[in-house]
């Protein structure tokens, strides 16, 4: 079931990428808030993985506009370059421009180790439909991580735990 987000802007996203699609979830105080994936482009399919961690991360911040601007949030990658990704050096124009609008944000980038990141990794494998977006009501992804027995959890700094 999905929750109603507070006026305390604390969101936590958890992002994922495959050579299929891109994945996300949002959350807050440990309830998740919405779910959001689509397929990759045509041209996205060129992209190396490194800016396909990035696209979807900015693919999360365009579409949850609403709820991030002017709060914080923690963003979640299993792809540990993207942490440093403010001290960088050396940027394609692409990963620049990103850059830029990441920067309008209160957020920070963090490691998250793949094996954790079930939901947007699942998200991300997701290949009917191009856009899945959910907001305010069931989820029947949840049905389905049920029947695998799998349990979903926080810990103390709001990370997503999944157990197998």
């Amino acid at each position: 079931m999905l929750a109603l987000p507070d006026d305390s802007g604390n969101f936590v996203i958890y992002s994922d990428t495959s050579q299929q699609g891109l994945g996300c979830v949002l959350m807050q105080h440990g309830r998740v808030i919405a779910y959001a994936s689509r397929q990759l482009k045509k041209h996205e399919l060129n992209y190396p993985m490194h800016d396909l961690e990035l696209a979807v991360v900015v693919f999360a911040l365009k579409i949850w506009r609403h709820y991030l601007y002017g709060g914080t949030c923690q963003i979640f990658t299993d792809h540990k370059s993207l942490k440093y990704l403010f001290t960088q050096k050396e940027l394609n124009l692409r990963q620049r421009r990103w850059l830029e609008l990441i920067k309008d944000y209160d957020c920070t980038i963090e490691h998250h180790p793949g094996r954790a990141n079930i939901v947007a990794d699942a998200l991300s494998r997701k290949s009917s439909g191009s856009v899945a977006y959910l907001r305010g009501r069931y989820v029947p992804l949840t049905v389905e991580l049920r029947k695998l027995r799998v349990e979903l959890g926080v810990d103390e700094q709001g990370a997503l735990l999944a157990t197998l």
